[in-house]
């Protein structure tokens, strides 16, 4: 039987009502809830017409659905982090940004050149699936803003805050190197022009608009001159999501990167009366409807399996994943935290979580165009990796995080 129409309301709530008991359920078991929304959405999936599921023919849909989902997550880890952004005390994070990802990303497209892949279609998928994802790492990273006026900021432990710090980054800046992989295919590439603008303008227009943002919006939520015009006062968290659109939107049209610029708004946000109990309130909400989501992006994801997402997958396809998710993340995440002053137990941590999701379908759907005849392995050999990444990282999550904790 194939539910369309009406009945679809009928799926989605049931498909809320299981995103509502799943995470209690699952609370003591090594299973995450993601695992559970991807089979979910794979039993769903021959009930439901599976005619527009697949992200080749509707990569709009996708692409706009995908980027929704990101900037939601990037919002709220910009505001669960305490520790204001400095250049010393993120010491770890820069390294697992400008060191083991630019590294990863030409270890990997390495690895598919030697495996056959034309060198554009290497680099994509290299770059594509370079980003840690803000979505499905919840279980990994930071549980929200320490607020309240006996609060002492910056209680996170450093394998939380290297994995959020990290996932909240490295999705825009992921994006240079996939739009290398885009001139390469097209014999468009002026490596001048590529740095100048791709590289260093677009990532300064997005920081720059994420800065002047979220400074002005704490100044009007929290240093308002007349208490009435104080949004705090309000008390409408729904200001993190007009904030978040509205930030992402702006720097799109102005061709930063939005990803960027909504996380940074996120952290100056966060950091204008960095105690005060409405970032709670605003972290709640935008936690809230990322789970919504995150829940529907996993069940979508789940029936385009069922629907064949995964047919055209190859052996250099799943070699590639495997090779990204057990290999080259693991062992650059470990050599890029050399010295670094963690424990060996916090330096494995870190560089075996890179959970990868959400950003790398938003890239693969914006970008997929211009490589339309590597198109359906392209999505084969992202969703292979997304679920899998999901599987293995989703069942050692618990244990390792308890784990460490008991250790410190």
């Amino acid at each position: 039987m194939t539910i369309d129409g009406d009945g679809l309301y009928l799926v989605a709530g049931l498909a809320l009502l299981l995103g509502a008991v799943l995470p209690r359920l699952l609370r003591r078991y090594a299973v995450s809830a993601p695992i559970a929304f991807i089979g979910a959405g794979m039993l769903l999936g021959p009930a439901v017409d599976r005619t527009h599921l697949s992200p080749i023919a509707e990569p709009t849909l996708t692409k706009h659905l995908a980027a929704l989902t990101v900037i939601v997550a990037l919002m709220g880890v910009g505001l669960a982090i305490d520790r204001p952004i400095n250049l010393f005390t993120w010491t770890v994070t820069w390294r697992l940004l400008f060191v083991a990802m630019p590294a990863g990303i030409a270890a990997l497209t390495g690895v598919g050149w030697l495996l056959g892949l034309a060198p554009a279609t290497a680099l994509l998928v290299a770059a594509v699936l370079a980003p840690t994802d803000p979505v499905l790492a919840s279980d990994v990273q930071v549980d929200g803003p320490t607020t309240g006026e006996d609060a002492e900021l910056d209680e996170d432990d450093e394998v939380r805050f290297a994995l959020t710090s990290e996932a909240g980054l490295n999705d825009g800046l992921a994006a240079p190197f996939v739009y290398l992989a885009v001139f390469i295919a097209t014999k468009s590439f002026s490596p001048w022009q590529w740095v100048a603008w791709d590289v260093v303008g677009k990532a300064v227009i997005g920081v720059a608009i994420g800065f002047g943002a979220g400074w002005l919006l704490g100044r009007m939520t929290f240093s308002a001159p007349a208490r009435s015009l104080r949004l705090s006062e309000s008390r409408e968290p729904v200001l993190a999501l007009a904030m978040t659109l509205g930030v992402y939107g702006l720097t799109q049209v102005l061709h930063g990167y939005g990803f960027i610029a909504v996380f940074v708004a996120a952290l100056t946000l966060r950091s204008v009366e960095s105690k005060h109990e409405f970032h709670g309130e605003l972290h709640d909400f935008i936690g809230e409807l990322e789970h919504i989501l995150t829940w529907g992006v996993l069940l979508l994801l789940g029936a385009a399996v069922t629907a064949g997402l995964l047919e055209p997958l190859t052996l250099t396809g799943a070699a590639v994943g495997v090779l990204l998710v057990v290999v080259v993340r693991p062992l650059l995440g470990w050599l890029s935290l050399a010295r670094s002053g963690l424990r060996r137990s916090e330096r494995w941590a870190i560089s075996a979580f890179g959970v990868r999701g959400v950003s790398s379908v938003y890239y693969l759907a914006a970008t997929g165009a211009h490589f339309r005849d590597e198109l359906p392995w392209l999505w084969a050999t992202l969703g292979f990796t997304v679920i899998l990444s999901v599987v293995l990282h989703g069942i050692a999550a618990t244990p390792v995080m308890r784990f460490l904790e008991r250790r410190s």
